[in-house]
């Protein structure tokens, strides 16, 4: 069984005069960093590969999780999964390696919300409900997928857990 850990950023600056993909944390984002790291190593997600995003925000929020990782991951970090809507990250997890057993996709809303609903083999329960009311910075989804990645597709992962800040 595979795998899926859906990542959004953590907090993030409201401007950069770099544009959009050059905002970094904020000071409450390295906070919900370091909290979803330590929830992140309590829980022992250790992913072989991770896609992140290249924006700044995505590329922090990574680098603050890396150390709650049992074992070093494999990181792809892809322009094309800035602001990527659901059908283009469903489109990606298909290209991954059947070899890797567990991925953490590091990534932007509205895109990611709309994925972990797409995912769903549920569309009810506690867990949906709380993914309903939204998927905030610093959230993570955790999914288990029975099926190899290539055959990937709507309503074929498990919804196992949500990590939600307060």
């Amino acid at each position: 069984m595979n795998s899926l850990y859906l990542l959004r950023h953590a907090k993030a600056e409201s401007q950069h005069e770099g544009g959009d993909a050059e905002r970094k944390l904020s000071e409450a984002g390295r906070r919900g960093a370091k909290t979803i790291s330590a929830a992140i190593a309590e829980a022992r997600i250790s992913p072989e590969l991770v896609l992140c995003s290249e924006s700044a925000r995505t590329r922090e929020t990574l680098e603050a999780v890396l150390p709650a990782f049992k074992t070093a991951p494999q990181i792809a970090y892809e322009e094309a999964l800035y602001l990527a809507d659901a059908k283009s990250l469903l489109a990606r997890l298909r290209h991954v390696s059947e070899i890797a057993r567990g991925v953490m996709l590091v990534g932007h809303n509205p895109g990611l919300h709309e994925l972990a609903a797409l995912l769903s083999d549920r569309k009810d329960g506690p867990l949906m409900a709380r993914l309903a009311q939204g998927f905030p910075t610093s959230a993570l989804a955790r999914f288990d997928l029975a099926r190899p990645w290539p055959e990937l597709e709507p309503g074929a992962a498990h919804l196992r857990a949500l990590f939600i800040l307060k």
